[in-house]
């Protein structure tokens, strides 16, 4: 018989983005794996609280992974730092899995926002999936989704590209063929760094959460406001989870 492994996409905060498929899948799992990281406890206990609020069958399990240390972002080789990384997931994690999750058995992690967007569980899991483990993905409200939904604008203009990148690939600034950009992982408010004329930022951070925070406005007049918010409220809950989408005007 298989072990299964469901990665079951829970929105980027709010309980009900969690879709009628994901609230199935809820209701499939015998052991729920729950990774855990220092100053993360109250993400911990969302996800017991989502799985408290949706699922009607019986018990389960929850097995907690501590996260092994994230030093890529002082590594001179980024991409070498980021592949140990995960190498060192998927060798606690694919432990636990064979250990904790019996033949015919299913298990679950539930992800934040989508999936297969800036998130690698599921490349640490795709590489753990063998003779005896498969994997299903469940999609889910993506922070950028989200994002865009609580500005209420479109993610997208008429004939223009959208790039999503991570915030150390802004250093040189916007690229000149893209107008449209979703930035991610921006730890260093690589914003406040790129010259404002013409850019309009939509901002949010713990979107879906009784603590969102939304700022948009043209990026020269609200760069430092943002700064200034992000770092309050970074400092009085530990940690940050924010998105924002760089526009500029021809």
């Amino acid at each position: 018989m298989m072990r299964e492994l469901l990665l079951i996409g829970i929105g980027a905060g709010d309980p009900d983005h969690v879709t009628i498929q994901a609230v199935a899948a809820i209701n499939r799992f015998d052991v729920l794996f729950l990774v855990t990281k220092d100053g993360t406890d109250e993400l911990v206990a969302l996800r017991r609280a989502i799985v408290a609020r949706h699922r009607t069958t019986g018990p389960y399990r929850a097995v907690e992974l501590a996260d092994p240390p994230r030093p890529w972002r002082d590594a001179p080789d980024y991409r070498a730092a980021v592949a140990h990384w995960r190498e060192q997931r998927r060798d606690v994690w694919g432990a636990e899995v064979r250990s904790e999750l019996a033949d015919g058995q299913t298990g679950a992690f539930l992800v934040w926002g989508d999936p297969s967007l800036y998130e690698s569980t599921l490349a640490v899991v795709a590489e753990l999936a063998d003779d005896t483990i498969t994997y299903d993905v469940i999609p889910g409200v993506s922070a950028v989704h989200a994002l865009t939904a609580r500005h209420r604008i479109p993610l997208n203009r008429v004939g223009r590209p959208v790039l999503i990148t991570p915030a150390r690939l802004l250093a040189g600034g916007l690229p000149d063929d893209v107008d449209d950009v979703v930035v991610m992982l921006d730890a260093g408010t690589a914003f406040a760094t790129l010259p404002p004329d013409g850019l309009t930022i939509y901002w949010g951070a713990f979107l879906g959460t009784e603590d969102e925070l939304l700022i948009a406005g043209p990026l020269g007049e609200v760069a430092g406001e943002i700064v200034r918010v992000r770092t309050e409220a970074k400092q009085r809950k530990g940690w940050m989870f924010d998105t924002y989408l760089l526009r500029r005007e021809r």
